[in-house]
């Protein structure tokens, strides 16, 4: 089989990788489409995700649909359409016992995160526990599908500001989990989504997604003190200092972008003179259940989708996902 396969910064291989068969428990699948998404940027261009450091050949890709083509248990048919959960969850630990995406000592799909490596959904055929399955609806185009994980990644950053039903909301960067996240307020019930970016093209697709209002932060400036809930989707520490300014007294901002591991500059007067709660987000743990179930019922999720790369490809793949101008979600064809 192929697979597609990072050695180092800007060395990406469409290559030949060993056949896999599933043990016990497990389900082999027929990949068809893989998203793009930030960590992965970070793999090809830097070699790292953070301080996650490829240290062996990995095969990228956590975001994915694709077909069963072997369970072995026979419960599941050749060709049924699934997703699937990308984490394996590690040991609990006291404080924590409800949430198993933070227990150390799990890994992820296409992480680099353990050795060895991770190695994701970039690839023909691969192996997936059947715990980790997920059915796709009929109604649900493969395209749609690989949006799963990113929008529950979206949807848990919602779960973690609370409640914001009937409130106004406030969404920094109009990239793709920008725009899931404004999908997912307004799926939660918030009566205002504004969103913002620094390129017209992204706004375009915020308004398109369901946002009430969108700002070019180049042009104008975000109302001070107008909104209950802020995400931080842009990962610029500039944002998140807009985000102090933007969001109400009592309110509350979720960093959802991931920001650099370094010192950054950020403007927290605010934030205590206005006793601003800033939340933090990591991944999610059941919300894909609830995100399949919306993609199910909306086709505006389609318009995330922006260009489909044969995997082959995965250098343009990689150039164009970078570029926010041209893309928003794009998509490797396996």
């Amino acid at each position: 089989m192929k697979a597609l396969t990072i050695h180092a910064a800007e060395d990406i291989r469409w290559e030949d990788a060993p056949e896999v068969e599933p043990g016990p428990g497990e389900v082999r699948l027929r990949i068809r489409y893989v998203g793009i998404c930030g960590s992965d940027l970070h793999y090809y261009y830097n070699g790292a995700n953070g301080t996650f450091v490829i240290t062996e050949p990995l095969i990228p890709g956590h975001e994915l649909s694709a077909v069963v083509d072997l369970d072995p248990s026979g419960e599941l048919a050749p060709g049924t359409p699934v997703t699937a959960h990308p984490a394996r969850y590690g040991t609990s630990r006291p404080g924590i016992e409800d949430r198993p995406h933070l227990w150390p000592g799990g890994d992820y799909l296409g992480s680099a995160s353990v050795t060895p490596h991770r190695q994701g959904a970039a690839a023909e055929y691969m192996i997936i526990d059947r715990a980790n399955l997920r059915r796709l609806p009929e109604s649900v185009p493969l395209t749609r599908g690989a949006l799963a994980e990113p929008l529950a990644v979206a949807l848990h950053a919602v779960s973690i500001a609370g409640d914001v039903a009937g409130k106004n909301c406030l969404v920094l960067g109009s990239g793709p989990i920008g725009l899931l996240a404004i999908a997912a307020l307004r799926h939660r019930g918030a009566a205002t989504v504004t969103a913002t970016d620094i390129r017209p093209e992204p706004l375009e697709r915020a308004r398109a997604i369901g946002a009430d209002h969108t700002v070019d932060v180049t042009a104008d400036s975000v109302q001070t003190d107008a909104f209950d809930v802020v995400l931080e989707c842009s990962a610029a520490p500039v944002s998140l200092s807009s985000a102090v300014q933007a969001v109400r007294p009592a309110g509350i901002i979720v960093q959802v972008a991931i920001l650099p591991n370094t010192e950054i500059p950020v403007n927290l007067a605010s934030l205590v003179a206005k006793e601003v709660q800033l939340r933090g987000t990591q991944r999610f743990d059941t919300e894909i259940d609830e995100a399949i179930e919306l993609l199910a019922e909306d086709p505006r999720f389609d318009a995330v989708v922006t260009q489909i790369v044969p995997a082959a490809e995965a250098v343009d793949a990689f150039v164009t996902a970078r570029d926010a101008s041209r893309s928003a979600k794009v998509l490797l064809e396996l």
